[in-house]
């Protein structure tokens, strides 16, 4: 299978999976496992970033294995650190059987008492993984630096045991909202795809994918509202899971029809927007506005 073939296979896959992916992420995702590059997703928060990780991994049929990033995000918390705890009991345990000596450097300092963390977990599985690096925006610069190196030769040094290769080369997806610019040799070293919202049509075809007894024609009239709602002046816009949290809320709240139940829509706003500041400035009129602006 070759070019388009295997784009529309994997996407057919991803389907499957519960997850609409247009032809330009199913492409970047091809390309990563054929060229054994990372990909770094960009995008607002919402967009589905982390669910292209999570549905990659179904179609793989391997483990997701997460980093999530964070400021003052250091290598203990990443690769690996020493279990402390469980080397001083073992060296109390010892001496009290009166086998001092017995436990040298080297055995407390083994992969016996070696906690992996999500990088060198990832490097040491048999079947390669998907690595989800979430938030890489959110480490510190220092930090970028480290795992820039890591993803170049995909191996770990550690002082006490050396160098440890990988066992095999994890699929790799980074994921960025645009809180900081990323490192150009970063951005060199990956693969690049920016994930938008959905059009209208693909979130239709989400919200049926996920929820498929949902009647079509109230589909269409949640979508065309969200759309609109995320087209104006907010702090956070609400994404694709906020949408199919919304369906779920009116569902369960019975509603057959959005077109004439402002009440409803204003009760309910709170799965679409999580700011005081999006809350207040949403009032009636603004959504009795968007409701009669949507194609209901």
């Amino acid at each position: 299978m070759h070019g388009q073939g295997m784009i529309e296979a994997l996407q057919g896959r991803l389907a499957v999976t519960g997850y609409v992916a247009d032809g330009p992420v199913t492409t970047a995702l091809v390309l990563m496992q054929k060229l054994g590059r990372p990909l770094l997703l960009e995008g607002d928060a919402g967009v589905g970033k982390t669910a292209v990780a999570s549905a990659l991994s179904q179609v793989l049929d391997t483990r997701l294995m997460r980093l999530q990033c964070y400021e003052g995000l250091d290598v203990n918390s990443a690769v690996y650190e020493w279990n402390y705890p469980h080397q001083l009991l073992s060296i109390r345990l010892q001496e009290q059987s009166g086998r001092e000596g017995e436990l040298g450097e080297a055995e407390i300092f083994s992969e016996r008492f070696l906690l992996r963390r999500p990088l060198l977990d990832a490097i040491s599985q048999v079947q390669a993984p998907v690595l989800l690096i979430d938030e890489v925006d959110r480490a510190d610069e220092e930090f970028e630096a480290f795992l820039l190196e890591v993803l170049s030769d995909f191996q770990v040094s550690i002082p006490e045991l050396g160098t440890i290769c990988a066992v095999s080369r994890p699929h790799v997806i980074l994921t960025s909202n645009g809180t900081r610019d990323l490192s150009d040799a970063l951005r060199r070293r990956c693969l690049y795809h920016y994930l938008n919202y959905p059009s209208v049509a693909q979130e239709i075809q989400i919200v049926q994918t996920r929820i498929p007894e949902l009647d079509l024609s109230l589909t269409r009239q949640i979508v065309s509202f969200v759309q609109l709602l995320r087209g104006g002046d907010l702090r956070k816009r609400p994404g694709v899971a906020e949408t199919l949290d919304w369906t779920a809320a009116l569902m369960a709240l019975g509603v057959d029809s959005i077109k004439d139940d402002l009440d409803t829509v204003m009760s309910s706003l709170s799965c679409l927007l999580k700011t005081r500041e999006d809350l207040g400035r949403t009032d009636r009129a603004t959504v009795q506005r968007l409701l009669g602006a949507a194609s209901l």
